[in-house]
């Protein structure tokens, strides 16, 4: 049936936030759209049934009460998406519920991935967890290994993916109902239970769950039923999310079903859930609806944007208050299946819409000489200036001040009284108050700068720019990624805000056609109305993909979609509207990387599963998204997934009049645009026919949205009513060498852009783990003078680091370096940090110069480049040499060839000494320094571009504005801490000291020029170079030093050359800090960097002292080794409590999830949790380190490289010291020895390794005790449910571009 062919009624609802959008097809064939407030509890309870009611109402030309339940004979059916459970979530308004977990992992969904959200925040604010309760589950399964050396006779069991696993303990079923019957009785309902290696077997949960519902639990989350994948972590909180929302869900819509006669049986009522598919209102769970609102916009855009024949792929571009949502659709919706909302991570498949803190509502501020827009937001509450609740300027003032908004076709509903139009004046005089300080701020500045005061409209002008620049770069960033041309896609604009920006983003992405739907403003609305209907069965496999396992692989895509089909049957779908689409999910062996491959374009052949060739899907997707394939490897099933499409209706094409002479203009208006204001035509899309033509510039209302078409622009009005935009080339504005403000905010995100863009060429042409998975790499490029000009991401060792290992080439190599050279260095003496970081450094020539008009660099961490132990981390070195390979000046590629037989030779040198080896892992190496290559050629070819673009002379002029704008905002920070120290401590000269645990100290005197904002920061006194790995190279301490001034100053600044012109640093040679050339420094990157920063806040008095440590754990044998660094406790501060279990300061490494550990390593993980009470007390007490035991099942070495195990973590102010580290070795015969510090232990299997990690400092006198948990254990000093902190102010990302950059900072 189509949408033409309706004889009832038919509703799709998108019930937002703010609003509640409604498109509704009539019998009569017409179509109504309403827009109404979500809440308005003065006029209706519920919004949807409110919007159905009126156009009911209207259609059938009688009244339809409201407050009697509508009558549902006239309604065919009803779609909606809603945001109650994405609201729920972020206000943590859902459902009181408890987790029960395995016992020994009661904090484990606390301390999650232990990585802090923010490197650059010393109070580490992560929202609350969603359960209130926890209960251990007295249980345990361990997977079996041929390997383990431990002999026990229990049973046996066999999981779904044909893994088998050993039942070391049963669940105690009398203290479990013990435990149950207290929650009862404290009013619970809802439980999640996630218990260890459930996804592969179920038995255990299951158990649990059937006593559970017996004794009364109406909400039982089963990780295994919600989401059956491995990692445990993930899948806990998908649970979790499940037992918070899903009562809030069935609650909603039960109230909805109370407004119709009979409930909602008599109607077909779907819900859209986040994949972009429909599900019947019984099968809407809370982890599943977290995207449901805007996953109907990417259905909407993608069924009327996307040509299969011209197959010219669409960006999706929803622009709103707070936040822009970005998508993409080349003929399939792209999915992700692990995603961070609101502090959770969810496993379940999601659309990739990745939300980013640009919007109409996102606040303008002016730093120190930059226009900086967002991430902040006004939100709706105050809103912007225009709104008249006292709100900041925004983007949409900057809109109405250009006259690009116009007031006049906006509801009046704005004021205290709400009846007003929007504020013109209030924004023009806000925006003339800032140009006062802008132009106060020029006069100001050196004759480079343009003396020419700005106007209001420029100023205004500028922050629109630079709010486009910001939303084009997680466009390149999506595109990129994934290794498409971001040019060749079509701009699919919708949202409230978008049209106003459209034009101006396409060109700046080289797009050249920009698609506004006729329904723009509702169109996830309208996009439940197109979309299908989906059921999806999805299991777990551990299988290798082979021809052997072919037949298996097959039968269970069978099964699974026989379960679907018949789903879809139940809902009415007749066989020739039903699809299967079966995915694996697929992995290379020893990677983490998986990609969910289907084969559509990959029919079966001879040897390939009768569903299609997924190998070849694999190998397309894996070389597209990475550059290359690896022939050789293994490749891993993880999960056997169908999704079940039932297609019901095809979309509506129902064409307007055509047009029969020119667009009818509503008015004339004027508007700012690049050469001054402009003459603009108004059109009301309402009235436009197809085929009209609107050269630009010109404004098009269609409803609330303003769709405005730049000049050179011209828009055309097609035959189903909708606008499509082809781009012009726009004004062209002349950018000369002197400084223009706007000018610097935009080249400081372009510059930002190519470090971004090398990192993605890295991690996608890398083949290791620690590069292409942990992201543990930085990209950066440099001025001709070696200073570093923009470095992306932040890794806080990396910062500001590889700025002296480019200078020191230029220093040794001099007029030695030519085009086509490439040189490989990591030696501390040379700027590195320590030897697996190598960096790659390439200039870059420009024809016509004969020196390098810039440099381009990329470090990235190398698994092993040999030395004395695996992995290139020992404990217990006393040379360089023992650490690994030395690279001071090495030409990596020479005149353009690359120099591989002396490369290999280089990395096998260590083997030369005794006892050491050279690097172990050689095929690796190679591959990912010629991914280094390949990101720094992508570098190139982008700055190339970019001096194409706008001339040698301009961008290295602002690439000098640009370090010299760093130096005032430094310059700036150090008065402001200037005036706060004098106010805190009544002086500028601080100093501080601490000791490392073998007693050498670190002393640190600053002295703060208040008047010059510039800091003398003198290391004089500190301890000789050691006998050990704990000296750090010169270039970890500058890290340091930027690090801790960028956390103290509380917002961005640019990280560059000139954050340190300011700052005069001392550090005596041949001491711990500057160490000789031999030195081993494996220790000084990753312990003396954590005791710098101590000293450092130490001086300032900004904080305690957080953990101080990394927890450097390594164990393994002749055949594996595992890494892995672990959290502890967070030092207090003036306002706020330290986190427990975190990682802190110069490191923010994910763990490794414990299935996985267990999956992967000869190991079980007997307990991961808090260790109560080890934070420091005081007036804010300092966070608990954590314990971690690991048991071995087979013989291995351990090595552990750890501190403050004699020295303990300062309180500041009064504030207790937190407890010390401990690590003991618990012997399988019953001893319990200390092994020390750092150490290497030979080990058995059934040897017990406990690891007790520090806490955090506290801040402030105690006044009361600390307050007792349930059991009696100091516990988080609030547990109180905290709202996600920025769902007002600052917003938070979603989608692959934002995990990517999460990534990227946990290391």
């Amino acid at each position: 049936m189509t949408m033409s062919e309706c004889q009832k009624f038919r509703f799709a609802i998108d019930r937002g936030g703010t609003f509640t959008d409604i498109w509704a097809q009539c019998p009569s064939g017409g179509v109504k759209v309403l827009k109404l407030l979500s809440e308005d509890p003065q006029n209706y309870s519920d919004a949807p049934r409110e919007g159905i009611r009126r156009i009911l109402e209207q259609e059938l030309g009688h009244p339809v009460q409201a407050d009697k339940p509508i009558d549902v004979s006239q309604i065919e059916w009803i779609r909606m998406g809603t945001t109650v459970a994405t609201n729920a979530l972020l206000e943590r308004k859902g459902t009181k519920m408890a987790l029960l977990i395995t016992e020994g992992f009661k904090d484990l969904l606390h301390i999650g991935n232990q990585a802090r959200p923010s490197i650059f925040d010393l109070e580490i604010s992560t929202p609350s967890q969603l359960y209130e309760r926890v209960v251990e589950v007295r249980e345990r399964l361990v997977l079996h290994q041929d390997r383990c050396q431990i002999q026990k006779q229990v049973p046996i069991v066999q999981g779904k993916t044909k893994e088998q696993l050993e039942v070391w303990t049963e669940i105690d079923e009398g203290k479990l109902r013990d435990d149950l019957q207290v929650l009862r009785n404290d009013g619970f309902t809802s439980i999640a239970v996630v218990l260890m290696h459930s996804y592969t077997y179920d038995g255990h949960e299951k158990q649990v769950g059937q006593i559970a519902r017996e004794m009364g639990f109406t909400q039982v989350s089963l990780s295994s039923d919600v989401m059956p994948m491995v990692r445990i972590v993930p899948r806990g909180y998908t649970a979790c999310a499940d037992a918070y929302l899903t009562p809030c869900i069935k609650t909603y819509v039960a109230g909805f079903a109370s407004g119709f006669k009979g409930g909602l049986e008599k109607m077909h009522v779907l819900f859209m859930q986040s994949d972009g598919g429909l599900t019947p209102v019984e099968s809407f769970i809370g982890s599943r609806a977290i995207l449901s609102g805007p996953a109907g916009g990417v259905v909407g855009y993608a069924l009327t944007t996307y040509n299969r024949a011209s197959t010219m792929p669409v960006i999706g571009f929803d622009m709103g208050g707070t936040s822009t949502d970005v998508s993409r659709y080349a003929g399939q919706y792209e999915h992700v299946f692990e995603t961070t909302t609101a502090g959770v991570t969810i496993q379940a498949p999601q659309l990739d819409i990745n939300t980013v803190a640009a919007g109409g509502g996102s606040m303008l501020f002016f730093r120190s000489g930059m226009f900086v827009v967002g991430p902040e937001s006004a939100g709706a509450n105050p809103g912007p200036v225009c709104y008249m609740k006292g709100g900041p300027l925004t983007v949409t003032d900057a809109n109405l001040c250009l006259s690009r908004l116009l007031p006049q076709y906006f509801p009046k509903i704005f004021g205290k009284t709400q009846d007003q139009p929007l504020d013109v004046t209030a924004t023009n005089k806000a925006f003339l108050k800032l140009t006062q300080e802008v132009n106060e701020f020029l006069a100001s500045q050196s004759a480079s700068a343009k003396k020419v005061p700005m106007s209001v409209e420029e100023v205004a002008m500028g922050f629109i720019k630079v709010a486009n620049e910001t939303m084009c770069r997680p466009i390149r960033a999506l595109t990129q990624a994934k290794g498409h041309d971001t040019s060749r896609h079509i701009l699919a604009c919708f949202g409230g805000a978008g049209g106003q920006h459209a034009c101006a983003i396409a060109r700046s992405l080289g797009m050249t056609e920009v698609f506004v739907h006729r329904y723009a403003g509702i169109l996830s609305a309208y996009g439940m109305a197109l979309a299908d209907v989906v059921s999806e069965c999805q299991e777990p496999c551990a299988d290798d993909y082979k021809p052997e396992s072919l037949a298996y692989l097959d039968e269970r895509i069978r099964v699974l979609s026989a379960q679907c089909r018949e789903e879809l049957r139940k809902q009415g779908f007749k066989e020739d509207q039903i699809e299967m689409i079966p995915f694996l999910h697929m992995r290379y062996k020893g990677t983490d990387c998986a990609l969910m491959c289907s084969t559509e374009n990959n029919p079966p052949a001879e040897g390939t599963s009768q569903y299609g060739d997924f190998l070849a899907s694999f190998n397309d997707r894996y070389y597209t998204e990475f550059g290359f394939t690896l022939p050789s490897r293994a490749i891993i099933v993880d999960d056997i997934r169908i999704r079940g499409v039932g297609k019901a209706i095809s979309g509506e094409n129902l064409d307007i009049p055509p047009a029969k002479g020119s667009p009818p203009v509503e008015m004339e208006t004027e508007c700012f645009f690049d050469d001054g204001w402009r003459k603009t035509s108004v059109y009301l899309l309402n009235n436009l026919s197809a085929g009209h033509v609107l050269e630009g510039p010109a404004i098009v209302m269609n409803g609330n949205s303003t769709i405005l078409v730049e000049p050179t622009c011209q828009a055309t009005v097609t035959k189903q009513g909708d606008i499509k935009i082809k781009i012009g080339t726009g004004v062209v504005e002349e950018v000369g060498k002197e400084l223009d403000m706007i000018q610097l905010s935009i080249f400081s995100h372009r510059f930002m852009s190519i470090a971004e863009q090398m990192g993605r060429v890295l991690q996608r042409t890398s083949i290791s783990t620690n590069i292409k998975e942990r992201l543990d790499f930085s990209c950066a490029m440099f001025g001709p003078d070696g200073g570093l000009v923009a470095n992306a991401p932040h890794i806080p060792v990396h910062l500001g680091a590889m700025q002296e290992t480019v200078q020191y080439q230029m220093r040794v190599l001099g007029d030695k370096i030519f085009e086509g050279d490439v040189i490989l260095s990591n030696h501390p003496q040379a700027g590195g940090s320590h030897l697996p970081d190598l960096t790659v450094i390439t200039p870059v020539f420009y024809p016509g110069q004969s020196r390098p008009v810039f440099f381009v660099a990329s470090r990235g961490h190398h698994a092993d480049i040999g030395g004395i132990t695996p992995g290139s981390m020992p404990p217990h070195s006393r040379y360089l040499h023992e650490e690994g390979a030395v690279f001071k000046s090495f030409k990596l590629v020479d005149n353009g060839v690359f120099q591989e037989d002396a490369l290999k030779q280089a990395l096998n040198d260590p083997a030369q000494y005794p006892g050491s080896s050279g690097t172990r892992n050689l095929h690796d190496n190679l591959s990912d320094l010629k991914a280094q290559v390949a990101a720094n050629q992508k570098g190139i070819r982008l700055i190339k571009g970019l001096i194409d673009e706008y001339g040698l002379e301009v961008v290295q002029a602002y690439m000098a504005h640009i370090q010299d704008n760093a130096e005032i905002a430094v310059r700036d920070m150090l008065r402001e801490i200037a005036r706060k120290t004098r106010a805190r401590t009544g002086t500028t000269h601080l100093y501080a000291q601490d000791f490392m645990d073998n007693g050498a100290e670190i002393n640190l005197k600053i002295n703060i020029d208040e008047q010059q904002g510039t800091a003398v920061c003198d290391f004089t006194g500190s301890s000789y170079e050691v006998y050990g790995n704990l000296n750090a190279p010169r270039a970890v301490t500058l890290s340091a030093l930027i690090y801790c001034l960028r956390c103290m100053v509380g917002h961005d600044v640019p990280l560059n050359q000139g954050c340190l012109k300011p700052v005069q640093v001392v550090i005596p040679k041949g001491s711990i800090l500057d160490p000789s050339e031999n030195a081993a420094v494996v220790g000084g990157n990753v312990l003396t960097s954590q005791r710098i920063v101590d000293v450092i806040l130490k001086a300032f008095g900004v904080c305690a002292a957080s953990q101080g440590c990394m927890n450097n754990i390594t164990f393994g044998d002749a055949e594996f080794g595992h890494y892995e660094t672990v959290a502890g406790g967070a030092g207090a501060g003036p306002s706020w409590d330290g986190r427990s279990g975190v990682h802190t300061h110069m490191t923010n490494t994910r763990i490794t999830d414990p299935e996985i550990l267990e999956r992967r390593y000869p190991v079980m993980l007997r307990q991961f949790h808090l260790m109560p009470g080890t934070g420091g007390g005081g007036q804010f007490r300092g966070g608990d380190g954590v314990i971690r035991e690991y048991m071995w099942r087979k013989n291995l070495t351990l090595s552990v490289l750890t501190e403050r195990r004699v020295f303990a973590p300062y309180g500041l102010k009064g504030g207790l010291p937190g407890e010390k580290g401990l690590n003991l070795m618990i012997y399988k015969d019953g001893r319990v020895v200390n092994v020390g510090g750092k150490t290497s232990v030979d080990c058995n299997a059934g040897d017990v390794f406990k690891l007790q990690t520090p806490g955090g400092g506290g801040y402030g006198q105690q006044e009361n005790e600390p307050s007792k948990n349930d059991d009696g254990q100091v516990g988080e000093p609030d547990r109180k449910k905290r709202k996600v902190q920025g769902t007002s102010r600052t917003m938070v990302g979603t989608g692959s571009v934002f995990e990517y950059q999460r990534a990227q900072e946990s290391v």
